[in-house]
This record gives C-alpha cells, sequence and structure tokens, in this order.
C-alpha cells in the first residue's frame, strides 16, 4: 500500500513537469490513474464485508518513537478510499476538458494528484502521526487547488483562509497525537481500540476531546470555522466537486468516525458533537436559501450536511451511526453530482445566478437529468437514495432513548432537511426548467465529458435508491462494524409500510417545495443575511487577524529594525535580564578578593591602557582614531593572554585584532563622509546597557573562580589528548579530533557566510558596471 501511494505521488508530481498537457488530446489519459485505483479497492469489498480488517502494510519508520508507516484497510477506509478514488476519477475525465487549454493545467493535475495521495494516507493510516503527515498534505495541496486562479486576489484570500484555518486544526491534532501516545504509550490506531475505557476514565480525557474535535471541526467547517468553506468556492469547480463533496472536508468526519469506538460512548462526546453539529446543520441549512450564487447554496447545504453527520455521530445510537454512515455516502453522491453540473452551468453560460438562469433543459437534457435526480436525493424524495438516508435519520431522532430529546432531535431534523430540500431545487431545478432567460436563450451543448460525470454519479443515487439493501449488505454493514466498534443489524427497504417517519418524510418535502416556491423569485435574499455581518465569525476571525498583523508588524518594527546596534542591545538586555535574575534569586553571591590585591605594575599599565583606549574609542569623533583605539584594546588583551600563560591564545587573538583592524580601515573608505553621531538619550541608554553587561560578566567570572568546577572532563581531555589522537597540544587536538564535527561544522558556516559576501561584492560590483 505505501508503494501505490508512493507512486500516486511520484506520478502526481511528474505532472508538474508536462507542460504542453493543456493542449494535448491524451489529457483524458490522466483518469487512468484514480480509476486504477478505484478498481483496485473495489477488488476488496468480498473481504471487508466478511469482517475482516487488512494489513495493507507495515514498516516502523521511528521505532524509538512508536512511528510506523502502518496501513491499514477495514470498512470505513474501504468507502472513503472508494469516494476518493471513484469520484475522483469522475473529477479527473471533468477537468481534462474543463480546463482544457489552460497554460497551466498540467499544475492542475499534479496537485489534484498529490491530493488524492495525501487522502489516501489519511483514511489508510493506522498510526497517528503518520495519518497526521498525510493531514498536513492535504491542507498544503488544498491550498494550491483553492488558489489555482492566483492571479485573482479573491483566490489568493481564500486559499490563505483556507490554509490557515486547516493548518490551526493540524496543530491540535498534533497536540492530540502527542497526549494520547504520552497516556497510552503508543500511536497506533487499533492499539488505542484496546484501550478504549482506560482513555475515557483518564483525568486528561477533556484535553484528548478538545484538541481532537478542534483538528475534526476546522476541517470539516463546523461552526464557527465554518466561513473558509465558503470562501473555497473561488476554486475552480473540478476543485469544488472533489474537496467539499467526498474528500478534504469528509476528512474531520472520517477523524471523528475513526474515533467513536475508542473515545465516544461519553457524556462530553454525545453533548459537544450534538450541540456543534446541530447548530452547524442549521445554519449552513438557512443560510444556503438566501444565496444567489449556485456554489454559494451548494458550500452552506455541504455546511449543513457536514453538521448532521457531526451531529448523528454525537447521537451516539446504533441508528444514527447507522444513519451518519449512509449519509456520507449519500451526501457525497448528490453534492458531487450538482458541483459538476453547476460548472457546466457555469462554462456554458458564464454565470451562475440562479436569478439569470431558467430553461436550459432544452440546451442540456443530460444535464438537466442530472441535476433533477440530484436535486430529488438532497430532497430525499422516494426511489433516490436520499430517502433511504433521510428515513433512517429521522429513525434515529425519533427514537432516540432520552423523550424530551428525542422532540429536540427530531424538529432539528426536520428544519434542516426542509431548507436542504429548498436549496436543492434552488440549484438542481430552477436553472433548467420554468421560462428561458435571457443569459440561456443561445447556449452551446456542453461536450460529454461535461454532462457524463454527473449522470453517471446521478445514476447511482438513483440505482442505490431502488437496491438499498445490496448497498447495504456490500458496504454500509462494514463501515457502520467499524464505526460502532461491533456489527450493527439493520435491514433497508424502499418502503417500510406507513408510519411517524414516513409522515416527517412527507412533511419535509411538502415544507421544502413550499419554501422553494418561497424563494425561487426573491431576488435580494442576500440582503438579509448582510445584516448580520458585523457579528459573524468570519468578521469576528478576520478583525483578531488584522489586530494580530498590527502586533506583529509592531513586534517587528520593535527587534527587526535594521540597526545592528539594536539586535545586540536586545540580546543584550534579555541576556542581563535572564541570566542576572537567576544569578541574584538563586545562587548565594561569592566573592575570593584575595587574588586582587596580587597585580604587578606592568600588568596595572596594560589594564589602564585598556580603560582608556576604550573611552577614547567611545568618545572620538573621528572613525580612523575609533578603529586604532579598538586595535590598542585588542593588542592589551593579547598581552594579558601572554601575561598569564597563554601564548597560543594570544597569537590568536594579536591575528584576529590585526586582520579585524585592517577589514575596519578597508571598510572606512565605502561608508559616507558625512558622519551622524548618536544623541545624548541613545547614548546615555547604550552607556547604561554596557555597564550592567561588563558589571553581570564580571561578576559571573569572579563567581565562577570560586565555584567548585567539575573537572572531569577537562582531566580526561589532558589526559588522552596523546594516548588517543597523539597531539601533545591539547588544544589543538580538542578542535581537530574531541571537538572535530563541532570545528566542521563552524568551518561550514564560515564557508557559506564567505560565499555570501562574495556574492554581495560581486553583485553590487556588476550594479556599478551597469550605471557607469
Amino acid at each position: 500500500m505505501l508503494l501505490i501511494i508512493l507512486l500516486t505521488f511520484v506520478l502526481a508530481f511528474s505532472t508538474l513537469f508536462l507542460k504542453g498537457l493543456g493542449r494535448s488530446k491524451f489529457t483524458g489519459l490522466l483518469t487512468l490513474l484514480p480509476f486504477g485505483l478505484f478498481v483496485y479497492f473495489l477488488s476488496f469489498i468480498p473481504q471487508i464485508k466478511s469482517g475482516k480488517e487488512i494489513v495493507m502494510f507495515r514498516n516502523e519508520w521511528v521505532p524509538s518513537l512508536g512511528i510506523a508507516f502502518d496501513f491499514k484497510l477495514d470498512g470505513l477506509a474501504l468507502l472513503f478510499a472508494l469516494l476518493i478514488t471513484g469520484i475522483g476519477t469522475l473529477v479527473y475525465w471533468y477537468a481534462s476538458y474543463y480546463l482544457k487549454g489552460h497554460v497551466y493545467i498540467h499544475r492542475f493535475f499534479s496537485f489534484l494528484g498529490l491530493f488524492m495521495a495525501a487522502m489516501l494516507g489519511v483514511v489508510l493510516s493506522d498510526n497517528l502521526i503518520t495519518l497526521f503527515v498525510f493531514w498536513e498534505l492535504t491542507s498544503i495541496t488544498s491550498f494550491f487547488l483553492i488558489g489555482f486562479n492566483n492571479e485573482e486576489e479573491d483566490s489568493r484570500k481564500s486559499a490563505l483562509w483556507a490554509l490557515g484555518i486547516t493548518g490551526l486544526g493540524g496543530f491540535f491534532l498534533l497536540s492530540f497525537a502527542a497526549v494520547v501516545g504520552s497516556i497510552a504509550g503508543t500511536y497506533s490506531i487499533h492499539e488505542l481500540l484496546t484501550q478504549s475505557q482506560f482513555l475515557k476514565e483518564h483525568s486528561s480525557y477533556g484535553i484528548l476531546l478538545f484538541f481532537l474535535f478542534m483538528g475534526a471541526f476546522t476541517k470539516s467547517a463546523q461552526f464557527p470555522f465554518h466561513f473558509w468553506l465558503p470562501g473555497a468556492m473561488k476554486a475552480p469547480t473540478p476543485v469544488s466537486a472533489y474537496l467539499h463533496s467526498a474528500t478534504m472536508v469528509k476528512a474531520g468526519i472520517y477523524l471523528l468516525a475513526r474515533f467513536t469506538p475508542i473515545l465516544g460512548d461519553h457524556l462530553y462526546w454525545n453533548t459537544t458533537l450534538q450541540l456543534i453539529g446541530g447548530i452547524t446543520m442549521l445554519f449552513g441549512a438557512i443560510h444556503s436559501v438566501f444565496r444567489k450564487d449556485m456554489k454559494g447554496i451548494l458550500a452552506y447545504t455541504t455546511i449543513s450536511a457536514l453538521g448532521m453527520i457531526v451531529f448523528l455521530l454525537g447521537v451516539g445510537s446504533e441508528n444514527a451511526i447507522y444513519a451518519a454512515a449512509i449519509f456520507i455516502l449519500v451526501h457525497a453522491l448528490y453534492k458531487a453530482t450538482l458541483f459538476l453540473v453547476t460548472g457546466t452551468v457555469d462554462h456554458q453560460t458564464h454565470t451562475r445566478d440562479i436569478n439569470q438562469l431558467g430553461g436550459l433543459y432544452k440546451a442540456m437534457p443530460a444535464l438537466a437529468t442530472a441535476a433533477l435526480i440530484a436535486a430529488l436525493s438532497s430532497a430525499g424524495i422516494p426511489l433516490t437514495f436520499g430517502f433511504i438516508g433521510k428515513e433512517v435519520i429521522y429513525d434515529a431522532t425519533f427514537n432516540y432513548p432520552i423523550n424530551p430529546w428525542a422532540l429536540v432531535f427530531t424538529i432539528a431534523a426536520v428544519v434542516t432537511n426542509v431548507f436542504l430540500t429548498a436549496s436543492g431545487f434552488l440549484v438542481g431545478i430552477k436553472p433548467f426548467f420554468g421560462k428561458v432567460k435571457e443569459a440561456c436563450q443561445e447556449v452551446p451543448k456542453p461536450s460529454i465529458q461535461m454532462w457524463l460525470p454527473p449522470l453517471v454519479l446521478a445514476a447511482l443515487s438513483l440505482i442505490f435508491g431502488l437496491l438499498p439493501q445490496f448497498v447495504n449488505v456490500e458496504i454500509l454493514g462494514s463501515v457502520v462494524r467499524a464505526i460502532g466498534g461491533k456489527p450493527i443489524e439493520m435491514e433497508l427497504a424502499i418502503w417500510h409500510g406507513f408510519n411517524e417517519i414516513v409522515a416527517l418524510s412527507g412533511a419535509t418535502i411538502i415544507g421544502g417545495t413550499a419554501l422553494y416556491f418561497a424563494f425561487k423569485g426573491y431576488k435580494n435574499s442576500l440582503d438579509v443575511m448582510s445584516r448580520f455581518c458585523n457579528v459573524s465569525p468570519q468578521h469576528i476571525f478576520g478583525y483578531a487577524i488584522e489586530k494580530f498583523r498590527l502586533f506583529a508588524y509592531a513586534y517587528t518594527r520593535l527587534f527587526q529594525s535594521g540597526y545592528l546596534r539594536l539586535y545586540l542591545m536586545v540580546i543584550i538586555v534579555f541576556f542581563i535580564g535572564l541570566v542576572g535574575y537567576k544569578l541574584f534569586a538563586d545562587v548565594p553571591l561569592r566573592v575570593n578578593t584575595e587574588g586582587l590585591s596580587e597585580f604587578r605594575v606592568y600588568e596595572l599599565v596594560v589594564f589602564l591602557i585598556t580603560v582608556i583606549a576604550i573611552f577614547f574609542a567611545i568618545n572620538t569623533p573621528s572613525r580612523l582614531s575609533a578603529i586604532a583605539a579598538t586595535g590598542v584594546v585588542g593588542y592589551c588583551i593579547c598581552l594579558i593572554f601572554v601575561f598569564y600563560g597563554a601564548p597560543d591564545l594570544a597569537m590568536t587573538q594579536f591575528a584576529i585584532d590585526t586582520l579585524t583592524v585592517v577589514l575596519f580601515v578597508l571598510v572606512l573608505f565605502k561608508l559616507p563622509g558625512f558622519l551622524k553621531l548618536s544623541n545624548r538619550k541613545i547614548q546615555v541608554r547604550d552607556a547604561v546597557v554596557s555597564i550592567a553587561f561588563g558589571a553581570l560578566i564580571s561578576l559571573i567570572t569572579l563567581q565562577a573562580l570560586v565555584s567548585p568546577a567539575d573537572k572531569e572532563i577537562s582531566r580526561y581531555y589532558a589526559e588522552n589528548a596523546y594516548v588517543l589522537a597523539k597531539g601533545k597540544n591539547v588544544v589543538n587536538v580538542i578542535l581537530v579530533d574531541f571537538r572535530g564535527f563541532d570545528t566542521l561544522i563552524e568551518t561550514i558556516v564560515l564557508s557559506i557566510a564567505a560565499l555570501g559576501v562574495y556574492g554581495l561584492l560581486k553583485y553590487g560590483k556588476k550594479d556599478e558596471e551597469i550605471s557607469e
């Protein structure tokens, strides 16, 4: 399995170099990649149906940390893998014509392939750290897909929003992995299943849920993190059809479903998912009918559908888990269909405004048929797969064991589905039927690539609706077993007789149809929602981001001013504060003054010369004099080294100081003639910092002289310098042997710095030649 994922990555990445792809007749051949993977995963249905869990690949990545490339296939992973590759196949084929001739189509297919491989890695990984790596890859690749039209500011902004929110979720997912790994001692998901009760009873259970929920909610656009999804509609329609129906936004759903048998069936789990999922499904459904853009409507219905699945996972009963599993498939089929339909309508008419669309059935009969079936499925009309999904949802809420909440849950589900029915009709019926609008009078017929993929998906919604038990036996049974942690028996049929559930379905259809006609001709529906923009999560997040940007600007201006002296001052001030605090707070100050009275005359003379040279360098207005005085300070330090028995160190210091003075003099000729001196306030500030720093270093030095030191390391070096390294100069042996690797790295750093300086000098020379 690792080989297949890696091969998908390699093939997708290689597409990046096929720059002539947009003019090629063989673009459609790229469809063979997801189609081959789809057929491959289909072959596992018999084994998964029988209750097996297939270990696809297992290899220790970092054994000491418990990180491994573990890939496992069960019912849940198989469902998502089939959605990723199956819908991916149709999106690939559709996009090959939708973006035909686009100059960057090779980039598009490369990003799409990389995203598909990353999604497969997410759903197949059995190790939390590996899952996190693929999770982040989906965020990065989706950033490139959403911002594909990068010349448009809105596309760039939407891509950044999506990356920021999902990236934040990735941080919380990594935190979850770290905490659960430290508690359970493993990152393996199948091993965590055996520790479910232990994790639920652990004191950090609430923290675990917070990290997990934040990762899942941000990815699956749950309130209040939903706002990145409507903005992501700036992406090309094939991207929206793929990412926002069956893949990226479902990654968070997958994460919650995967951990339901591990962390679920707990008050905190159920209450949080019921609350957030319920708010999200109502919020998205109500907002959807106030939109005029077809993709905008679909974006908010997607938010609502995702909230519905989260809500059902929170309800947690056997019926609710079954309903969640069914609705994942139901939603993927009808939503991908409607997105592809929207893309074709936009491609042919150059508008997605439902008020400007109507009567397209004559120009696009096949596409209209696909749109109609998808709309009926979204509304839960009998004989469609959506009807089966809606029946099971109502059964789960109506028969919830706690009576007061059963009524609340059922009302919430009915209201949500009423609005989803209306919005489905607005996208799937209104543009194709009724009076022909001006924008739809002379519409060219779409090619087969533009109507067959949505028709295939719509046909599946119809076939699965007519054969629900077949889907249940072949796919859904194993999915529910993986989510619930045990087999759950349920029979799906087109008709179970007239009962309360059927009555609720009928009321939903009637209410949704009435709502559709109420909003069908409403021209300024968006104005209603614009009144609440200032209190929307998007506005609040935007305000917070803007304030953070201003803070970052002020912080950067303070600490990255461009002045070297300020950089040094910041470093020194923090050093004084931190080291000084530890020195005076935790270490008893002891100073041995006995040796201070043993100075010899020539040592005092050198010391006085050093002090005078320092003051002269600080106060002289002449640059050349200041450089000379600095050199005098360096040479005096060399003499001090000689006085105290370190001639080799003195020679090194002498060479360095000489070279430094020469370099200063050479640079001096490049500086401007005007000399700007610091004002009195700056001089006082610099003096205070310098004196404090010098005093602290002096105290540390005096403290070190009286503090007991462990001489084990120095003794080892002295005893083994000649024995092991055949060198009598201990310092040299340390540098080139015992600490040889450090010296090598330092040499490399200096070489890189030298190359950088050489490049700058060469660049400056070219500029001068050009100006001349």
